[in-house]
């Protein structure tokens, strides 16, 4: 387990660099487009910067695999969620991105309330990733169903000032629906009639969050917009380590409220991380 979380706090650093890099790279090549994928993969791989980020997230997703496999995956997510600093001292210090005293907040809030919720969990012994068919079945489709919600809304003129927000939103919940589908393929307990349904679910959200990822990278700010896809991904897949692999609660009253607070403060961090510029800048396009 001390190996898997060894290997989660070096995927923080690699996803929040390789987000960055990406960010810039897709800056400067046309929107992608779901009606023409071979051209907008095109354009994406004639920039340096793109493709060093994409290989460098290829790298941290080996890693984060191998880190599933050995700890929880409440404690891995947890482990990232607190790595969302790293966003904003690498955006800083390498790319001279300006980080607002807002979305400091918001990142540190968010990162102290994903760790506060994971240290006031009980011990954990193993992997964790024992579940059964119908709790992973509905957790899947619930997030399935809202993020075809949010996919189908999102074009809504009534949502234009926040499209941007909504992008990221979505490329997070597609992120957790692969990873939680992957540590149910590592733990293998739902025998081979699962083996399918999550094999597709892993390629297919996974496919779809890049997509995702890209057009919200390419239409907001670097902070608001990676902040924003890791905070989702993050908490949705600690959530699921509860409810799918019974990642335990705390058994005291008080660790119960401190999880409470936990989970207000991501939600406080979601609502501080977007700026207000942001929702203009959405608007004016």
């Amino acid at each position: 387990m001390e190996i898997g979380i060894g290997l989660a706090v070096a995927v923080a650093l690699m996803t929040n660099l390789a987000s960055l890099l990406k960010h810039r790279g897709c800056q400067g090549t046309p929107s992608v487009s779901a009606h023409s994928p071979l051209a907008s993969l095109r354009n994406l791989a004639g920039s340096r910067w793109f493709v060093a980020g994409w290989l460098l997230a290829g790298l941290a997703w080996l890693a984060h695999v191998a880190a599933l496999s050995m700890a929880p995956i409440s404690l891995v997510q947890a482990v990232l969620a607190g790595g969302a600093v790293m966003l904003a001292v690498l955006s800083q210090r390498l790319f001279g991105d300006p980080v607002g005293r807002r979305q400091w907040l918001a990142l540190t809030v968010g990162a102290a309330g994903l760790v506060l919720l994971v240290v006031t969990l009980p011990r954990f012994h193993g992997a964790d990733s024992n579940f059964s068919t119908a709790a992973i079945a509905s957790f899947e489709g619930g997030l399935i169903l809202l993020a075809a919600g949010i996919a189908l809304g999102h074009r809504s003129t009534r949502f234009a000032a926040r499209r941007g927000i909504l992008r990221a939103v979505l490329a997070g919940l597609l992120f957790a629906l692969a990873g939680i589908a992957i540590k149910a393929l590592l733990g293998g307990s739902g025998g081979a009639p699962m083996l399918a349904p999550l094999i597709v679910t892993t390629l297919t959200c996974g496919a779809l969050a890049q997509y995702a990822a890209v057009a919200a990278l390419q239409g907001g700010g670097a902070i608001e917009t990676i902040g924003l896809m890791g905070l989702v991904a993050n908490a949705v897949q600690i959530v699921g380590g509860i409810l799918v692999f019974g990642d335990p609660l705390s058994p005291s009253p008080l660790g119960l409220v401190l999880q409470a607070v936990a989970f207000a403060m991501v939600c406080l961090s979601a609502l501080l991380l977007p700026s207000p510029a942001a929702g203009r800048l959405e608007m004016a396009r």
